[in-house]
């Protein structure tokens, strides 16, 4: 296997939602995992300040399917600043039930994906051997190990992830997936929210490829 070889890993789950932006307050899904996600994912695996991720493609393993689940959520945001507040001031805390309201999400059930990805060296790990990394993945993979565990898009919907056996055979559908999320794109020297980046996003037989261009319009940050 070469350096130019992709790293592969399967993940899965009972639940998945990769939430659409544009959908204000109900949260509705895109039809695939997203690249962010992806990278996400993996970053829960492996991460390291040398290097970052690059999604090459994602293969979609199960049928897309949907199903509406009503949650109960808090309207409010969580903040630093408002926290503080109470803990010098315990008598103005936070009461869920004054704040609670039901929402739908419209996720996915029973998915599995295939991720394709590159380890790029940056800054002090551009002297390194990018096998190095790729090694660390791959044990780390094998073993289960994560430093927080991955999930599908929404925290409480947990991923599990293992090494690919090459029996794994992405559906066989092709369509257009509309404007997608690539990433998120950090100006240097500003702070705060980054600029959304979405690309035209197909599946061709099972499998999402992200185009190398979309690369060159972002420094990748966070976000899924």
């Amino acid at each position: 296997m070469n350096e130019q070889t992709p790293l592969s890993v399967k993940v899965w789950g009972e639940w998945a939602c990769f939430t659409r932006p544009e959908m204000k307050v109900e949260r509705v899904s895109y039809e695939v995992m997203t690249p962010s996600a992806a990278r996400g994912i993996l970053e829960a695996i492996f991460w390291k300040p040398e290097f970052q991720w690059r999604i090459r493609a994602i293969h979609v393993l199960q049928a897309i399917e949907y199903a509406s689940i009503l949650r109960n959520e808090v309207k409010s945001r969580a903040s630093y600043r408002t926290a503080r507040t109470w803990a010098d001031d315990p008598t103005h805390g936070f009461f869920v039930e004054d704040d609670r309201t039901q929402r739908h999400t419209l996720a996915l059930r029973d998915v599995a994906y295939i991720i394709h990805a590159n380890v790029e060296l940056i800054g002090r790990g551009a002297s390194e051997h990018p096998a190095k990394y790729r090694d660390q993945f791959r044990r780390r993979v094998s073993a289960g190990q994560c430093f927080h565990r991955p999930y599908l898009g929404c925290r409480e919907f947990a991923a599990c992830f293992s090494a690919v056996n090459g029996s794994e055979t992405p559906i066989r559908v092709s369509k257009r997936l509309g404007r997608m999320l690539f990433d998120l794109r950090y100006d240097q020297g500003t702070e705060g929210t980054g600029t959304p980046i979405f690309f035209d996003a197909s599946l061709e037989q099972g499998v999402v490829t992200i185009p190398q261009s979309l690369y060159d319009q972002t420094a990748v940050g966070g976000g899924s």
